[in-house]
């Protein structure tokens, strides 16, 4: 199955077919001199961790901030450290939906965190899945599909941030797979959206090491305990 939804013209999907967006033109996150102190990121999935989850989120109409997103966005606004999105988007590959109707959402996403004095620094959504195909053609195990760690690799290339300091949130296993296969410090995973299905918690934990520290939240609210708020 090939998706017809997809679209090239859009400006912020890159030649590989991954969305690639940095909100921040501003540049609030300047490049550091060689050996100085990097910032370490907030890395958030979408749906069950910033929005509520309705399975293949494509009208704008279903957008609704879970609680405390806004609140803890704001907070890491404030604390100057870079807010990313990495959001896997499986409806596309199967071609329920395409970048239009992601860019819908994403605005009203954006809008609705503006009104409550948060925004998102950067984005990035993959479009590939091993059960569909893409104009881009069939990517079984896309690099940067989570629990790959592609688009956390790619956010370095666009925000000089410090990826051993930083944190991601989610509500899945692979979420936090991908935080350690990308060498972050740790991953919360939440009990919203898919976190409170069997079995997603002791995924999660499975995935602790070491070097790599997993929590368990209620919800983003518990983001406010992460290390990153306190360096």
């Amino acid at each position: 199955m090939t998706s017809i939804f997809l679209s090239t013209d859009y400006p912020y999907v890159s030649q590989t077919g991954v969305w690639e967006e940095n909100r921040n033109q501003s540049s609030p996150f300047p490049s550091t001199p060689k050996g100085a102190n990097k910032l370490p990121a907030l890395f958030l999935d979408r749906d069950g961790v910033i929005v509520k989850e309705v399975n293949y989120l494509q009208n704008p109409k279903d957008v609704h901030l879970i609680q405390a997103a806004a609140d803890i966005i704001a907070k890491a606004n404030k604390k100057k450290v870079p807010v990313i999105m990495v959001t896997n988007q499986a409806g596309i590959a199967y071609g329920m939906f395409g970048w239009k109707e992601f860019d819908s959402v994403q605005r009203q996403l954006h809008d609705d965190l503006e009104k409550e004095g948060a925004h998102i620094d950067a984005v990035f959504a993959c479009p590939f899945h091993q059960k569909g195909d893409t104009i881009w053609g069939d990517h079984p195990d896309h690099e940067a599909r989570k629990p790959q760690p592609g688009m956390l690799f790619r956010a370095t290339q666009m925000l000089d941030i410090d990826l051993e300091r930083s944190w991601i949130v989610g509500d899945r296993a692979s979420d936090i797979e991908a935080g350690l296969n990308a060498g972050l410090a740790g991953g919360l995973h939440v009990l919203t959206g898919h976190g409170n299905r069997s079995g997603e918690v002791s995924l999660a934990r499975e995935h602790e090491t070491e070097h790599y520290k997993v929590r368990t939240g209620s919800s983003i609210a518990d983001s406010s305990e992460l290390p990153i708020f306190f360096a």
